[in-house]
């Protein structure tokens, strides 16, 4: 028998032993944080193999009442799933009460696609701030995901002075492929203008806060969040910057296996998806910036 608090600990360190991405061990740390918490105060229970399936029932219904997307609920059951299948597989517990927690049913929108007009006035809002700036520009360039952002590091950047561009090396994670990504001369600008403002720091992430601790996602999220406001860009996210590249490059006439290789797709089907929602133009054999 462990405690609940002391389970959670134990999840942690396992999901960190597995080299899992810090975005997904900060998420899945925070529902399952929620979980106990609900499961301490609501229901007076303090260890994990006190919890039944009607417990988890009963969070469900919490989140429900507290006006969370079935999507968010969904996740957070995924996050669950992951917890107490974690629990039975090293015998903290002998039976598994989320295995049969069902899923509540919710349909994907489209992604936000922003028009040329929007990230030109996404760049002009943030161009005084150079960090800002250099992440917009390597999200709208490279596609890649924010989690991936969060990650580089100044050794993961190589540039040529001669041509002006450079290249961005991607680890693999469990859900993206790694590259190598060419940078054109407009995000490399970016980066280098941001460098010389860059606090001289030990830690080797590119993005860092003035005190020189690596750049949390939410305050790069809540750092595009005040630009989009301010270019009076609507329903608009961090990530939307992903499907951007994505979707113009298909537009444009790209190779939907250089996109798809280059977002680090496992499946080409995913990267197939947005051509439902674009036209493709003129094929074209290089990558253009945006």
């Amino acid at each position: 028998m462990i405690p609940l608090q002391q389970s959670h600990q134990l999840f942690l360190e396992h999901l960190q032993k597995r080299n899992s991405a810090r975005s997904t061990v900060l998420a899945y740390g925070k529902d399952i944080e929620q979980l106990i918490t609900f499961i301490q105060n609501e229901l007076k229970k303090t260890h994990v193999h006190h919890i039944k399936k009607e417990d988890l029932e009963q969070f469900i219904h919490y989140l429900e009442q507290q006006a969370f997307t079935p999507k968010t609920i969904s996740r957070k059951i995924n996050s669950t799933k992951t917890f107490f299948r974690f629990l039975k597989i090293n015998e903290y517990i002998t039976d598994d009460p989320a295995a049969l927690i069902s899923h509540p049913k919710f349909t994907t929108p489209p992604p936000r696609i922003l028009s040329e007009t929007e990230y030109r006035a996404l760049r002009d809002a943030a161009k005084d701030d150079a960090r800002t700036y250099a992440i917009i520009e390597i999200l709208l360039q490279t596609g890649i995901r924010v989690g991936e952002l969060s990650n580089i590091t100044l050794d993961d950047l190589s540039f040529n002075d001669e041509s002006g561009t450079g290249t961005l090396k991607v680890p693999p994670s469990r859900i993206t492929l790694g590259r190598i990504i060419p940078l054109n001369r407009a995000v490399v600008r970016a980066i280098k203008r941001y460098l010389t403002q860059r606090p001289q720091v030990e830690d080797r992430h590119l993005f860092v806060t003035r005190n020189g601790k690596p750049l949390a996602i939410r305050n790069m999220r809540a750092a595009l969040k005040r630009y989009f406001r301010l270019a009076n860009i609507k329903d608009a996210s961090i990530n939307d910057l992903r499907h951007t590249w994505i979707a113009h490059h298909i537009k444009r006439g790209a190779s939907l296996i250089i996109i798809s290789k280059l977002a680090g797709h496992r499946r080409i089907a995913t990267t197939e998806r947005y051509l439902q929602y674009i036209q493709p133009e003129n094929k074209q054999l290089e990558l253009s910036e945006l």
